[in-house]
């Protein structure tokens, strides 16, 4: 989607238009999920860590937006294998930067560009009434009512975060 808005912008204004309940939170830069969740007061499983990944399904190359709880860890073999494909991995930074306008670490779980399929793993939902994500930009994050993101998103479900904590 071509826009003069920004990443933010555009998330504030969907948030906005869709009646979501939310909040935005500025604070110092941060990419690390325990040090954001610690300046946004939240746990950190509650933040909505949302990955680029590249998948061959019949050979064609698929961009995904996997989206999962900041303290799991992404089963890429298995996420590859529920939509179709043999192996997923991560993109490069440039690749993220075409895709979602974004630097690693600031990635919204919105998806804006038509060849960015957004999947999630349920179990965030499941955890958490509200999730948190940096907004675009590694200073600022929004707080957000899960079943808003679900009504608004509209994400498609797939199970291939490990269960596992991770140690950070």
């Amino acid at each position: 989607m071509v826009t003069d808005k920004t990443v933010f912008e555009q998330v504030v204004a969907l948030l906005s238009a869709g009646e979501a309940a939310f909040r935005v939170i500025e604070h110092p830069a941060e990419g690390r999920c325990e040090a954001v969740a610690a300046l946004r007061g939240t746990e950190q499983g509650q933040g909505a860590k949302a990955l680029v990944c590249q998948t061959r399904i019949d050979g064609a190359k698929h961009y995904i937006l996997a989206v999962l709880a900041a303290d799991r860890q992404a089963d890429l073999q298995r996420l590859a294998a529920e939509l179709g494909g043999k192996k997923a991995s991560l993109v490069s930074p440039a690749e993220i930067a075409t895709l979602t306008a974004c630097v690693p670490g600031a990635i919204p779980p919105f998806s804006f560009h038509p060849q960015l399929r957004l999947v999630a793993d349920p179990e965030l939902f499941e955890r958490y009434d509200d999730i948190a994500f940096n907004a675009g930009d590694l200073q600022r994050s929004v707080v957000l009512n899960a079943q808003d993101y679900l009504r608004i998103a509209a994400p498609e479900f797939i199970h291939f975060a490990r269960t596992e904590t991770m140690a950070e």
